[in-house]
């Protein structure tokens, strides 16, 4: 991807969902299902953003919402292999921002493996705070850091 490029943004579809298990292929473990991701596309409570390359998704964001809540969900970024350093995954945060803020979300938490220093840098300069570590969180026994924004 070059880096003049910007991928076109848009929501997932079921046709996407073949491409999106390609990409969860970058995470060791806690991978996303064929049925997790067809949920999501079909799910009200749900946003599944996907970044479109030239030959299908490249990246993709799963926001999560719950009725009554003012906190939103990052429940998954990922940038497919040889996309990801070119601040995809940035344009994939703000796009879930965006979106979590336009359905009424007034800030937006997430998780972030203890060992992925490359994310926790990203939400560091995007202006999120890590709030708490939960240990044992991950399937292998890797803790997460758990971090909120508020979104203005």
């Amino acid at each position: 991807m070059d880096r003049a490029v910007r991928p076109r943004i848009r929501p997932a579809t079921l046709d996407d969902v073949d491409g999106l298990l390609a990409i969860e292929r970058v995470f060791p473990t806690d991978r996303l299902t064929r049925r997790s991701f067809r949920h999501a596309v079909q799910s009200a409570a749900s946003d599944l953003l996907v970044a479109e390359g030239a030959d299908g998704p490249i990246g993709y964001a799963l926001v999560q919402r719950r009725r009554n809540s003012a906190a939103g969900h990052l429940s998954s970024i990922a940038v497919k292999r040889g996309a990801a350093g070119r601040g995809l995954g940035k344009q994939l945060l703000r796009a879930a921002e965006a979106e979590a803020k336009a359905k009424g979300c007034a800030r937006l938490r997430l998780e972030v493996r203890a060992d992925n220093t490359a994310a926790q840098r990203l939400y560091h300069k995007t202006g999120y705070r890590r709030f708490e570590v939960a240990g044992d969180y991950y399937e292998d026994g890797e803790a997460a850091w758990r971090y909120e924004k508020t979104l203005t």
